[in-house]
């Protein structure tokens, strides 16, 4: 186990809201920063968080000895998820803090990989000066959406994407965030570097060199999708730095992402095992 303080050296930085999600069986921990600092941790990452919430109202002890910075919150952004067959619908009942990027240590914004992980337009998505990571990634699904005076969730226009994806190393997003717009998907994708786009239990597509290509997933039983597009990312941003090669990062992240749908929850936090095998099948 890693015991790091605040203060000491990183290699994943993680910014963005924790999410307390509001389900039938009662609430549970939810957001990208939550799924991604696992999984960074579970592929051998020293790895820090800069959040907001309140503590009085959400539990993140499942994330042990990660160091997490909060700014102070009143309130935790909490969703509540209504699914009716295939449609779900997203309602925002509480929203935490803003988040700034001079909350970050100093020696958190040298860190390898920097991964903005917004969930409600919680953060810019562009970093200042002073910050240097070898990679930036962005998931910028909290800047694809926005919500009414009742807290009904649906997608908006983001303002600054194009001087976001160009200052990028990678972006990662589900064809969900933009509702299957082709037109916006190929905008974007001409824009950035690196773009990787999940589908679902079809896999994954990715846009690199003014190349297109599909990785399909393998088939399993799906108990809980919840968390597999945030575990996508972090394993297609890890691999992604440690390789450069983008073919094998989406093929990495494809095999690990596709087993974490037989769980539930943070319990589909890639094992040991799956992380093992998912190498293997990348070689």
């Amino acid at each position: 186990m890693l015991n790091l303080s605040p203060l000491e050296k990183i290699d994943y930085l993680l910014i963005g809201h924790f999410s307390k999600d509001m389900l039938v069986k009662g609430a549970r921990l939810g957001g990208t920063v939550a799924y991604s600092a696992l999984t960074a941790r579970a592929l051998g990452l020293r790895v820090g968080v800069l959040s907001s919430y309140n503590p009085d109202n959400l539990d993140i002890s499942v994330l042990g000895d990660i160091p997490v910075i909060n700014t102070p919150s009143e309130g935790t952004t909490t969703f509540e998820n209504i699914i009716e067959g295939n449609k779900r619908e997203q309602i925002l009942l509480e929203y935490a803090a803003p988040i700034s990027f001079e909350h970050v240590p100093e020696k958190w914004r040298r860190s390898a990989i920097i991964h903005l992980a917004p969930i409600a337009q919680e953060i810019t998505s562009q970093l200042p000066a002073g910050f240097s990571p070898a990679l930036l990634g962005l998931t910028p699904q909290g800047w694809l959406r926005g919500w009414d005076s009742e807290g009904r969730v649906s997608p908006r226009k983001w303002l600054d994407a194009e001087a976001s994806l160009n200052r990028a190393g990678a972006v990662v997003f589900s064809v969900e965030d933009v509702e299957g717009d082709e037109e916006l998907i190929e905008e974007l994708s001409l824009a950035c570097r690196v773009l990787a786009l999940t589908e679902g239990d079809e896999g994954a597509r990715l846009y690199w060199n003014n190349d297109l290509r599909r990785f399909s997933a393998p088939e399993e039983k799906v108990v809980d999708s919840t968390g597999a597009g945030d575990i996508f990312a972090t394993a297609f941003f890890i691999r992604l730095h440690s390789t450069r090669d983008p073919w094998e990062a989406a093929r990495f992240a494809t095999c690990l992402a596709s087993k974490s749908v037989a769980r539930r929850g943070l319990e589909s936090i890639p094992t040991y095992e799956e992380i093992q095998f998912c190498q293997m099948e990348v070689l």
